[in-house]
């Protein structure tokens, strides 16, 4: 299957990264291609920025799945979910946001989650996506490390030394039975912080590819039958 990835900021080096660490989790036959627009803040950080990157999104995703077309899914790797609930119902494939995904996943793995995501401008976005996906009872708490989204790219030792400081907080106060990583830019981080908390850390990323290729596959299922 075809995965098209479409960072919703303007910042190849973090498209890049994502791609990259895409790939590498799906299965033996499974590509993933990874895009963003060049007329998109930089960063998304809150509301204002998650508007802003509104149009130059939509007009991308257009391009690519409305008229050029070839892909089976399609990933919006923005935790904040930007303009998810309109792609979805333009779209013909499933579109999946990497918030949702990894919302979904930390439920089935643990009872309840905790978030730790970049800056507190952030966290209303994600409760209030967490309220409309009807999974507020399942989060204990969406936390922020101040950790400045392109930080993560520029700065990565120090941003990933916050973000584990964040999540031991949440351990601490919480007990969540899953925490996730509450930016896209942060998928190269889940598996060596799973590691040293002995606890699932999920990135949405990853949980949002391989909801993509369980989809496919029932489907394809149904439709060979």
């Amino acid at each position: 299957m075809h995965i098209l990835v479409i960072n919703p900021n303007s910042t190849a080096a973090m498209t890049k990264s994502i791609g990259e660490a895409a790939q590498q989790t799906v299965r033996e036959g499974t590509r993933i291609t990874a895009v963003n627009p060049t007329d998109t803040p930089p960063a998304i950080q809150g509301p204002e920025d998650g508007a802003a990157a509104l149009p130059g999104l939509f007009r991308l995703f257009d391009k690519l799945v409305l008229e050029e077309g070839g892909y089976d899914a399609c990933v919006i790797a923005c935790f904040d979910d930007t303009g998810l609930g309109e792609l979805k119902a333009r779209s013909q494939i499933p579109v999946i946001g990497v918030g949702e995904a990894g919302f979904h996943a930390a439920m089935l793995i643990g009872d309840r989650f905790s978030v730790v995501t970049t800056l507190s401008v952030s966290i209303p976005v994600i409760e209030g996506n967490i309220e409309a996906y009807g999974f507020s009872s399942r989060c204990h708490k969406v936390r922020a490390s101040e950790v400045p989204v392109l930080d993560l790219e520029t700065n990565p030792e120090s941003a990933c030394e916050r973000i584990a400081a964040e999540i031991e907080r949440a351990i601490a106060d919480e007990n969540p039975g899953a925490i996730v990583l509450g930016c896209a830019g942060m998928v190269d981080l889940s598996r060596s912080l799973t590691a040293r908390f002995g606890r699932p850390v999920l990135d949405g990323v990853s949980s949002a590819v391989a909801l993509c290729e369980a989809l496919f596959s029932i489907t394809d299922d149904r439709n060979a039958a």
